[in-house]
C-alpha cells in the first residue's frame, strides 16, 4: 500500500477501532461481546503458537533445567540437612542407649542391696562451698532429698549430699580430700577408714595394723549411725596397694575405686536405708578363674634304636 492520505487515514481508523474492542473487553469480562471471536482467533492461529512453541522449546527447557537446578540444589540441601539430623538422632540414640545401661546397672545394684534409691542427673560440675571434688544433680528437697545422703552409681560409692536445694543438690564425691567413709574388707571384715585424693587411688587406714591384706581385696562402706550418711554395703573399691605394718597399730592400703569421678551421668541418692546390712551381695561376682590347660610332652624316638629296656623282641638271624 503507498503512504497517501487516505492510507494514513484507515491506519488511523483500525488504531481507534482496536483500543475501542481491547476497552470493551476489558470492561466486559469472562462476559466480553469480543470472547466469541477471541475464540475464533485461538481455533485459527492455535496451530501455530503449537509450532512456535515446539521451535522455541530447547531454550525452553534449557530455562526449565537452570531453575530446576536450583530446585534440585535446594533438594540436595534439604537431604543434607535431613542426614545431619539423622546422624544427630542416633548419636542421641547412642548416649541413650548409655544411659539406658546405666540406669539398669543402678537399678539392679540398688535391688540387690535392697536400697531405695531417687535417680538424678549430673548437670554440673565443679568447686562448690570450698569442695573441689564436687557435682551437681537435677533432684532436690522437692525430690525427698536432704544432707547427708548416700549417693551411689552401677559401679558403687559415688558420694554424698552436703547442699540442698529446691530442685538440684551438690554431692561432695568419694575422691575428694575432705571426704572420709568407713569400709568393710570383703569377707574378712575387717574395719578401716577410706579418704579421698582426687585423681590417685583412695587412702585406707585399717584398724587392725596386723590385718592380712592382699592385692584385688575388695572393700564396701561399713555404714553410719542411722545409715547418714552411709548406708552398709555400697561397693567402694579394690586393694592395689598395701603398704608394709611395720609393727605400727594401724596399716595404710591403697583402692582403686570402681566408680570413675570424670564421667558420672546417672546416679542415684538413697533415700530409703535397708533394713538388714547387705554384706558383700552389692559386689559383682568376681570372674571365673581360668582352667589351667594341661600339656603333653611327647618323645620321639629314632628307629632302628632298641628299646629302653634292652630287650629285643625280633628274631636274631642264625
Amino acid at each position: 500500500m503507498r503512504d497517501t492520505r487516505e492510507s494514513r487515514l484507515l491506519l488511523v481508523l483500525l488504531i481507534a477501532i482496536a483500543f475501542a474492542l481491547i476497552t470493551v473487553d476489558i470492561r466486559g469480562g469472562e462476559d466480553s461481546p469480543v470472547d466469541g471471536a477471541r475464540q475464533a482467533a485461538a481455533t485459527v492461529f492455535g496451530p501455530v503458537e503449537n509450532g512456535v512453541s515446539s521451535a522455541v522449546d530447547p531454550i525452553g527447557n534449557a530455562i526449565g533445567a537452570v531453575r530446576d537446578s536450583g530446585d534440585r540444589h535446594d533438594r540436595i540441601a534439604e537431604l543434607e540437612r535431613q542426614n545431619a539430623a539423622l546422624k544427630a538422632k542416633l548419636g542421641s540414640d547412642d548416649r541413650n542407649r548409655s544411659r539406658v545401661r546405666q540406669l539398669d546397672s543402678m537399678l539392679k545394684s540398688a535391688g540387690a542391696g535392697q536400697y531405695g534409691i531417687k535417680g538424678a542427673e549430673v548437670i554440673g560440675i565443679g568447686a562448690a562451698q570450698g569442695f573441689s571434688w564436687t557435682v551437681t544433680i537435677d533432684a532436690g528437697a522437692n525430690d525427698g532429698l536432704k544432707r547427708d545422703m548416700t549417693v551411689l552409681n552401677g559401679d558403687g560409692l559415688v558420694g554424698r549430699v552436703t547442699t540442698v536445694g529446691p530442685s538440684t543438690a551438690t554431692v561432695l564425691l568419694a575422691n575428694d580430700p575432705d571426704f572420709t567413709v568407713g569400709t568393710r574388707m570383703e569377707k574378712t571384715d575387717e574395719l578401716g577408714f577410706a579418704t579421698g585424693q582426687g585423681d590417685r587411688p583412695l587412702s585406707v587406714q585399717m584398724l587392725n595394723g596386723k590385718a592380712e591384706v592382699k592385692k584385688g581385696d575388695r572393700l564396701v562402706t561399713f555404714g553410719s549411725q542411722r545409715d547418714k550418711p552411709f548406708v552398709p554395703g555400697v561397693p567402694v573399691g579394690e586393694v592395689v596397694r598395701v603398704d608394709p605394718s611395720g609393727g605400727d597399730l594401724t596399716r595404710n592400703i591403697f583402692i582403686k575405686p570402681y566408680v570413675g569421678f570424670t564421667k558420672l551421668d546417672i546416679v542415684g541418692v538413697v533415700v530409703e536405708a535397708p533394713r538388714e546390712d547387705p554384706r558383700d551381695t552389692v559386689l559383682p561376682k568376681k570372674p571365673a578363674k581360668p582352667k589351667p590347660t594341661p600339656t603333653v610332652t611327647v618323645t620321639a624316638t629314632p628307629s632302628g634304636q632298641p628299646p629302653a629296656d634292652g630287650v629285643d623282641n625280633g628274631n636274631d638271624e642264625q
